[in-house]
């Protein structure tokens, strides 16, 4: 299929270029070029052209920490339900995703591995990754709404049994750096090419700075279930502001993090470091209740979902457009929001040819408008989605 975008404002990932037009032909992209090109060029009849009326042409959305999804999600240990995911997540502009594990029961555990990875491959919208497991190497000092009974001390045994039960498709893992026996696991997972992000954790500096050193270079909700910064100590949150090094993931819906902590966190950060996720749960976007995740009760207050039995904030319902309007609303330029969702995340987690308006790279592509709505998805040049 060959599909060329014209008329629109680019936002690559690299740069800004208005009048611009994106050409895809067989999954990729094939050439960027400007409007006055693009009227020159003459196309043959078998290229569906859409004039996108100015709208906004940014890479696909690259969500690399969701659980779920419009009632869909990895809880359900079901492959259909991984699916479905998929195909609400590209309506929302959203071309590739990480679903995430929660901690749970070694057996069950392997179940919701083996149906994520089932679904690989079949995926109708948003493309899968890999997995990012959100435990079960965690702090039980830092739950934020895990189970203290799946958590484990570090055993590289188990971690030898998730990584042979996903086939090799793990791509990030949250761990506490503090725990005994983590540079054993962290060496593993730097074999294993895992991006370990430091999360859910009771860290002090100290120990942040010899993870660093053990390759834990990135790190899951900043502010969110780790140790405070404190002037004495910097601790988890801290070591993340002050090491240039490290990479952070951001909840930008307005709640988990103060929007001008989020300004101050990109004055302090190099932008390229910064990573939009929705740490979204299952019924984001569902449109009736009751709402479920992680296997308890959730209800939606003042903007995110809380557990209904104690009211402790469960996750977020936040959609990566959304966070990209917050952005912008909180200051960001909107080239360097969406690099949040797009560019950023592609680059930590080492995905090729994803993340840019390149020549040469897979055609995931969103177009939006100024109002934030999405009015086209592409995914491996394939239209998931088209309001023109």
């Amino acid at each position: 299929m060959t599909v060329c975008l014209h008329n629109g404002t680019l936002l690559s990932g690299i740069s800004v270029m208005e009048n611009c037009a994106v050409l895809v032909h067989d999954g990729l992209i094939e050439d960027v070029f400007n409007e006055k090109r693009f009227a020159q060029k003459k196309f043959d009849s078998s290229v569906k052209l859409i004039d996108v009326k100015g709208a906004y042409i940014a890479p696909g959305f690259i969500d690399t920490h969701i659980h779920g999804f419009g009632g869909f999600g990895t809880d359900d240990s079901s492959t259909e339900s991984v699916l479905e995911m998929s195909k609400a997540l590209a309506q929302y502009g959203v071309t590739a995703f990480n679903p995430t594990l929660y901690p749970s029961e070694p057996d069950t555990m392997v179940k919701t591995i083996n149906a994520v990875v089932a679904a690989m491959g079949h995926e109708e919208g948003a493309r899968i990754m890999g997995l990012h497991l959100e435990g079960p190497f965690l702090s039980p000092l830092k739950l934020g709404v895990q189970r203290p009974e799946t958590l484990s001390a570090v055993d590289l045994h188990l971690m030898e049994r998730l990584w042979q039960a996903a086939e090799g498709h793990i791509v990030n893992m949250t761990v506490a750096p503090e725990l005994k026996g983590m540079r054993d696991l962290a060496l593993f997972c730097l074999k294993k090419n895992i991006v370990l992000q430091a999360g859910h954790t009771d860290a002090k500096y100290e120990n942040m700075v010899e993870g660093m050193q053990a390759g834990i270079l990135h790190s899951t909700h900043l502010f969110n279930a780790m140790s405070r910064l404190n002037h004495r100590n910097p601790n988890a949150a801290g070591a993340v502001l002050i090491h240039p090094e490290m990479s952070c993931e951001i909840i930008a819906d307005g709640v988990h993090v103060h929007p001008d902590l989020i300004k101050l966190l990109a004055r302090d950060k190099p932008i390229d470091k910064i990573v939009l996720i929705t740490d979204a749960l299952k019924p984001t976007e569902q449109k009736t209740g009751p709402f479920f995740a992680n296997g308890e009760e959730v209800e939606f207050v003042d903007g995110c979902f809380h557990r209904k039995a104690d009211g402790v904030i469960a996750g977020s319902a936040l959609t990566m457009i959304r966070g990209v309007k917050n952005l912008v609303s909180f200051g960001f330029p909107v080239e360097n929001a969406v690099r949040l969702a797009t560019t950023n995340p592609a680059q930590v987690m080492q995905y090729r040819k994803k993340g840019a308006l390149i020549p040469g790279f897979d055609a995931d592509i969103t177009v939006f408008d100024q109002n934030y709505e999405i009015l086209l998805t592409l995914v491996g040049g394939e239209l998931k989605k088209n309001k023109f």
